[in-house]
């Protein structure tokens, strides 16, 4: 805790400094909007990109805090972490976006400053999104300072990749699914091996969720689905592309929750469903159809897409989930790889195939300028060619997700941060002051994250039912039983 104290501190000095010499309001925060109005002949405020761009902001806003944190809180004795750390981590981190976003996206060169306006705090958010992510893979297993260090350098890793993939290859990622959510998902995913715990199962008895953790994790969920619509769609052009990117991934979500609740069933020879399933696989269409949401990719692409990244998600619950953990040593706590890198691939995949099928005929010869952006140094380029680098930014966001997640990770593994002991994972008590009351009501067995939730006096009723077997792999238990 004290090193916590210390680097939370040191954290808020070193931003002062660095917002006081770097950071400005941009013309349209300025209070000489009043001067830029007359020069440029702008007769109303409506004008002002604020007006554009923050309730999208707003709704962003909402699923970095609300639904990111509450999703995390199906753990039965994590939920302050969850919550908790993931205002820590959102708070830092999208303060340190600002900078090195500016730095690459934004510096000005005859003044050395940054310029920031409300598109500036919805990028900000947008790259905490993938700490946030990454967040999900270690959940309960790191301590706070760690995710600090983890945000610090994921945030910095962030920057150089999307300046790669939409700066350098001038590839179209409007909602992310190559620049946060396969960048985010890999990157977390690699710090939880390089951090692999043998001894994990020392904490069975914190692991798993309880009827009211679940609960609030639909909360998440709920709050991430309502307003994915908005992230797909907040930082694409004014008019018909963020008008087209908000209908393509409405549908998208809508069909991917009618495969994941017909999947998730059919997984099941009871054919009840899985909560797990429900919280995570639902969200699975905004993730893949954020790279192509504002391309033409027709209401029933939207639908295809969804009905697919339903069946993909669910089914790496069941089956890929457990192959990591046993095989490949990956503790994955919430399912990233499932609900993020999995689909941010096909996602990835869907915006190359989308883009190098373009046409004049389907997009007219200014909307295909306006859409992939075909002016200045790229004003030549073809839809070939686009489609080719949209898969060469997929490509970018795995590599720096896994390199820079066993870089940081190895980091991460020295034995200075505070992490907390094996025996210890997967419970608040460790960095949070908890009531008494807390620890007699959660006398319950221990059970997997993934394991569909029952009530707390049924769990205590079935406590010595259930096998020795790995902690995340639920669908393993089903399988005995069944047996």
């Amino acid at each position: 805790n004290s090193w916590l104290t210390l680097r939370t501190h040191l954290s808020l000095i070193a931003m002062i400094i660095l917002f006081g010499v770097f950071i400005r309001y941009d013309e349209e925060s300025d209070t000489h909007w009043v001067e830029t109005k007359a020069h440029d002949n702008i007769t109303s405020d409506i004008e002002n990109d604020f007006y554009f761009r923050y309730p999208s902001f707003q709704d962003v806003h909402v699923m970095i805090f609300v639904g990111f944190g509450f999703l995390m809180t199906f753990l039965k004795r994590y939920s302050f972490g969850a919550v908790g750390f993931n205002f820590l981590v959102a708070s830092f981190g999208l303060q340190w976006a600002l900078l090195m976003q500016g730095w690459f996206h934004s510096l000005d060169p005859q003044t050395g400053k940054i310029f920031i306006g409300v598109e500036s705090l919805i990028n900000a958010d947008f790259c905490v999104a993938g700490c946030l992510i990454a967040y999900g893979a270690v959940l309960g297993k790191v301590s706070p300072v760690q995710l600090l260090v983890m945000t610090l350098f994921g945030v910095t890793l962030f920057a150089v990749e999307e300046y790669i993939i939409l700066n350098l290859l001038h590839a179209r990622d409007a909602g992310g699914s190559m620049v946060i959510h396969t960048f985010g998902g890999y990157y977390g995913l690699t710090i939880s091996w390089v951090l692999y715990r043998p001894n994990l199962n020392q904490s069975k008895r914190m692991q798993g969720s309880v009827y009211h953790s679940d609960i609030f994790a639909m909360i998440g969920t709920l709050f991430l689905w309502m307003f994915w619509p908005s992230f797909n769609s907040a930082i694409t052009d004014h008019g018909d592309g963020q008008h087209r990117a908000a209908i393509n991934t409405y549908l998208c979500l809508a069909s991917t929750v009618l495969t994941t609740v017909a999947i998730s069933s059919l997984s099941q020879k009871t054919g009840k469903l899985d909560m797990v399933h429900i919280q995570n696989s639902t969200l699975a269409g905004g993730v893949a159809l954020g790279t192509a949401a504002e391309f033409m990719i027709s209401p029933y692409g939207a639908l295809i897409v969804g009905f697919f990244c339903g069946i993909i998600s669910t089914m790496g619950y069941i089956f890929i989930s457990p192959f990591l953990e046993k095989t490949l040593k990956i503790q994955d706590t919430c399912g990233i790889h499932n609900l993020h890198a999995m689909p941010g691939v096909i996602g990835g995949i869907v915006g190359a195939i989308t883009a190098a099928a373009a046409s004049e005929s389907v997009y007219g010869k200014q909307g295909l300028i306006n859409t992939f952006d075909f002016t200045g140094d790229f004003k030549d380029r073809t839809v070939l060619t686009q489609g080719g680098y949209q898969a060469a930014g997929m490509c970018v966001s795995i590599v720096f997700g896994v390199v820079g997640g066993a870089i940081v990770g190895s980091i991460l593994r020295l034995p200075i941060w505070g992490d907390p002991a094996d025996e210890n994972c997967f419970d608040d008590e460790v960095y949070w002051e908890v009531s008494a009351t807390f620890h007699t009501s959660m006398k319950i067995k221990p059970k997997s994250p993934m394991i569909s939730s029952q009530l707390p006096d049924e769990e205590e009723e079935h406590q010595e039912s259930i096998p020795p077997i790995l902690e995340y792999n639920n669908h393993m238990i089903h399988k005995q039983q069944d047996l």
